[in-house]
């Protein structure tokens, strides 16, 4: 069965050239024109992966993302033409996994697309096993569900990827390129400020569960580290 992809984008040239490379591509697009209407088709008809605008009418990419992260942790990129950063900086730290600037090309979009689902569906290890446990901390890469002190926290593929990569070796410390290459890949840039951006939402994730969270430590000029028991 193809991966469903949600395009939203107020620009009809971009709706039809990126729907006609996705299909192309063996995906199945649903695409609409502006936030509102969007999130009414997302709501009935869920998809593994939605392109966001950062400006449209209505209700532009932000807002579709907050409305979205209340019920779904569907993986989200945006397209942004802005060459200021702050909003994708602001897209990051509410959730979103991933931007691409406008313009760009077709063949990098893909790619990012697949490099995200990959996050989200990724390979059985070897070692048959899917939970990793770390004192309060449970992450279940089979269900993606990472729970703390018995209670649920709703991360992003790249949230869990990052709070995994941490945890697998606690009091190691992971500089942010080896942090890009867990939650990433080895072939997609992303720049430090990006990571920077994932781990303060992590962590307020976890604070907003338990106030005294205090697992993911910063060496300023190094990295981070997940605080052995």
């Amino acid at each position: 069965m193809s991966q469903k992809i949600a395009l939203v984008d107020d620009d009809r040239n971009i709706l039809t050239s990126i729907t006609m490379a996705l299909e192309a591509e063996g995906f199945s697009v649903s695409s609409y024109n502006d936030g509102a209407e969007a999130l009414q088709g997302l709501h009935k008809n869920p998809v593994d992966l939605a392109l966001l605008d950062i400006k449209m009418p209505r209700m532009d990419g932000m807002e579709l993302l907050t409305e979205l992260r209340k019920k779904s942790d569907v993986p989200v990129i945006f397209l942004t033409s802005k060459d200021d950063e702050i909003d994708e900086a602001m897209g990051l730290r509410m959730g979103a996994d991933d931007y691409i600037k406008k313009p760009f090309s077709q063949r990098l979009l893909i790619e990012r697309i697949r490099a995200v689902l990959r996050r989200r569906d990724p390979e059985t290890p070897a070692s048959g096993t899917h939970t990793m446990v770390r004192g309060d901390l449970v992450l279940d890469s089979s269900r993606h569900l990472c729970t703390w002190k018995g209670a649920e926290v709703n991360l992003t593929v790249t949230e869990f990827l990052l709070i995994e990569a941490l945890a697998r070796n606690p009091g190691h410390v992971k500089n942010r390129d080896q942090l890009i290459d867990a939650a990433y890949g080895e072939h997609i840039y992303v720049d430090d400020r990006t990571i920077d951006s994932h781990v303060k939402r992590l962590r307020k994730k976890f604070r907003d569960i338990d106030e005294e969270f205090a697992q993911i430590e910063t060496l300023y000029g190094v990295g981070y580290r997940y605080r052995a028991a």
